[in-house]
């Protein structure tokens, strides 16, 4: 099973940045993606960023033009950069990872990260 560490989140004012990063237990480069969702009180998780085996990347409309998923493969990190936040961007944040083929396919999640945006 993938181990998968988030760290970055915290308080910040709206209009501010924030980079979480994910750290894998194992090579990312073996995965078929990992992604960063969200997930607030009483919501459904949404899923706001994406990064394939190969490099594309896709974002939900909400948060598209405004943050960034990039991956260092030397580090089996990926980050989500975070720009113009808003208070509704307010919540846990969760990493995941994609892998395996078939039968094997799998899917990790970290425990999440709590990121607060002020107005």
């Amino acid at each position: 099973q993938v181990q998968l560490v988030e760290s970055g989140g915290g308080l910040v004012q709206a209009g501010g940045s924030l980079r979480l990063s994910c750290a894998a237990s194992e090579s990312i480069l073996s995965f078929n993606a990992m992604g960063w969702s969200r997930q607030a009180p009483g919501k459904q998780r949404e899923l706001v960023a994406v990064i394939t085996s190969d490099g594309i990347t896709d974002y939900a409309d909400s948060v598209n033009g405004r943050f960034t998923i990039s991956r260092d493969t030397s580090k089996n990190t990926v980050y989500l950069q975070m720009n113009s936040l808003k208070p509704e961007d307010t919540t846990v944040y969760f990493c995941n990872a994609d892998y395996g083929l078939g039968h094997s396919r799998r899917s990790s999640w970290g425990q999440g990260t709590q990121v607060t945006v002020s107005s």
